[in-house]
């Protein structure tokens, strides 16, 4: 019988995944569909593979799996767990970490964990018809795409089938905003996962497009509310974006394969 696949469960605002060694992961040969099966597997939202780093200077890699088995370019809530995982083995409080979007700085302090995004891209507005409605939306892109709505449409019946609208060649993670009372409120629709409780690289893309739109201001902290929790944002005037909010070890186990 085959050595079981060792892995740890983190979860950032209640983005839930699974956490495993490079080789561990590939030895096992396991499909992420499985891994992530709430009833069959662990349940995740995604997997997370601790890989060797790419560019000079780098502490480490990031491969990130959906429980679809899609492989997406960047995961924000996902990082801070693989930055907190490479804090636990170790490593500096102060990380570089490989994404498929580039290196990014990450400071782990205590289960807080600060990164450096990078840019946010913004690619202009897009309207939409769907379900006699007319939707519009703000595409931003942090390596994977996002499209960010601040109307008041039914979350439930058009984020699917937005998310994989054919003007979104790539699919999108489609982001429900509401301003409420200096916080912004977000539901997230993310590929390859569905409805999720917290998706980083959206509150990155929702905070842009609120600056771009002057409902709030550059260079100053922005709270954005998701489902799990609140993720604290800086849009910095050249479109560089920061991001701070918690990440946590659930538990380790074995899944027999």
């Amino acid at each position: 019988m085959s050595e079981p696949l060792r892995f740890e469960k983190y979860e950032g605002l209640g983005n839930d995944f699974v956490v495993v060694e490079e080789g561990a992961w590939g030895a096992a040969g396991l499909d992420p569909i499985l891994v992530c099966d709430r009833h069959r597997g662990v349940g995740a939202d995604g997997v997370l593979v601790l890989a060797s780093p790419r560019t000079e200077g780098a502490d480490g890699a990031m491969i990130v799996w959906n429980a679809d088995g899609s492989r997406p370019e960047m995961c924000g809530n996902g990082l801070r767990c693989v930055a907190l995982a490479m804090a636990r083995r170790g490593r500096p409080g102060s990380l570089l970490i490989d994404t498929d979007d580039g290196p990014k700085r990450c400071v782990v302090e205590g289960d807080l964990v600060t990164i450096e995004m990078g840019q946010v891209r913004l690619g202009g507005a897009v309207e939409i018809e769907m379900g006699g409605r007319t939707v519009r939306l703000e595409r931003a892109s942090l390596g994977n795409p996002h499209a960010v709505t601040f109307e008041p449409h039914p979350f439930e019946e058009l984020a699917p089938r937005l998310a994989v609208h054919e003007v979104f060649p790539q699919g999108a993670n489609v982001e429900f905003v509401r301003d409420v009372e200096g916080v912004l409120e977000v539901r997230v629709w993310e590929r390859g996962a569905g409805p999720t409780l917290a998706c980083g690289t959206g509150a990155c893309a929702v905070a842009a497009v609120a600056c771009a739109a002057g409902r709030r201001r550059p260079g100053e902290p922005i709270a954005v509310r998701l489902p799990g929790g609140v993720l604290t944002i800086l849009v910095r005037e050249d479109g560089s974006v920061r991001m701070t909010g918690p990440a946590r070890r659930v538990f380790a186990g074995e899944l027999a394969r």
